[in-house]
């Protein structure tokens, strides 16, 4: 029986070729299962840089509502400091109005002070004579103090008030004070009693002389001291408040109307 050529070839090269195939096999198999391997760790790899991703994805949200949170705060704090210069700015203005119309305030109210201050010592003079001495020297501090450029304007006007007052309540309380007095040539010393503005007597430490002040005569008169020496007693040692006020029968002048 006779073989065809081609046939023999083939049954060679398929002879030769069938060790090998299970060796391409094999290597097929490592080849699949390591690039298998390779994207197993590659998707591990994207997966893992995935999560990293997202969880900066939320600092950064949470970065972002705190930053919001901060900005909308500086927002209402700004529109408060901006309501506060408007105000400030508005005060500046009206400071700035006040100081420039100050030079003309004091021209206009040092020479109202000068006036306040010679009424005040006209009045002293003129008044009933009492704490002369103390009261004179009031009005000689006033007139240096106006003198003075160390002293402001306002400091000026508040002691002037200040010894106004002082005069004023001199005519609602009741005061006893040593002093000396001229009297029958000879100078005395003699305990004063004043009784607001209505009353000033003098008595002598024994007793032996009394009198008062006549606004009318502006002189002192003496008074009787059957009649008058308990009771200017009595109102020196009340006024003094070593006993309890009482009822006092003294020489008051008859009050005067307008133009009298």
């Amino acid at each position: 029986m006779k073989i065809s050529r081609t046939r023999v070839l083939a049954l060679g090269i398929v002879a030769m070729l069938a060790p090998v195939a299970p060796t391409l096999a094999a290597e097929t198999v490592d080849a699949v299962t390591a690039v298998g391997e390779q994207r197993a760790q590659e998707g591990a790899a994207a997966q893992k840089q995935i999560e990293q991703l997202s969880d900066q994805a939320g600092d950064l949200e949470s970065q972002y509502k705190q930053v919001n949170k901060v900005v909308e705060g500086l927002a209402v704090y700004n529109d408060l400091l901006q309501k506060q210069v408007d105000n400030q700015r508005a005060e500046m203005a009206a400071l700035s109005d006040s100081i420039n119309k100050v030079s003309l305030i004091e021209r206009q109210i040092v020479p109202l002070m000068m006036q306040m201050v010679e009424t005040l010592d006209e009045f002293v003079r003129l008044d009933v004579p009492f704490l002369p001495a103390e009261r004179a020297e009031r009005v000689a501090r006033l007139r240096e103090m106006m003198e003075r450029s160390d002293v402001t304007s306002a400091e000026k006007f508040r002691r002037i008030l200040e010894a106004y007052q002082i005069e004023n309540e001199y005519g609602r309380t009741i005061e006893a004070y040593k002093g000396t007095l001229e009297l029958a040539g000879s100078t005395r010393e003699v305990n004063f009693l004043r009784i607001g503005r209505v009353a000033l007597l003098y008595q002598s430490d024994g007793g032996d002389l009394t009198g008062a002040w006549s606004q009318d005569a502006r002189d002192w008169e003496a008074l009787a001291p059957e009649t008058y020496k308990q009771a200017v007693s009595m109102g020196l040692k009340v006024a003094r408040k070593q006993v309890a006020p009482d009822l006092l029968v003294l020489p008051v002048a008859a009050p005067k109307g307008v133009g009298q």
